[in-house]
């Protein structure tokens, strides 16, 4: 995904240095919310495997 967020930023920074600003714009937003669902889905299995790793050791 971060991969996706990056070309988006390339393609839209070139759109904008083009002359096609309205569209290099969306690109850009689109790499934003791209790079932001990227991080929470890190920190959403970053605590997931925290939490799964505490109890593996655990034996009952």
């Amino acid at each position: 995904m971060l991969r996706w967020a990056l070309i988006f930023l390339v393609a839209g920074l070139v759109l904008a240095l083009l002359g096609f600003g309205g569209i290099g714009g969306a690109f850009v937003e689109i790499a934003k919310i791209l790079f932001f669902v990227a991080i929470a889905v890190f920190v959403l299995l970053l605590v997931l495997g925290l939490v799964a790793g505490r109890g593996a050791g655990i034996v009952k």
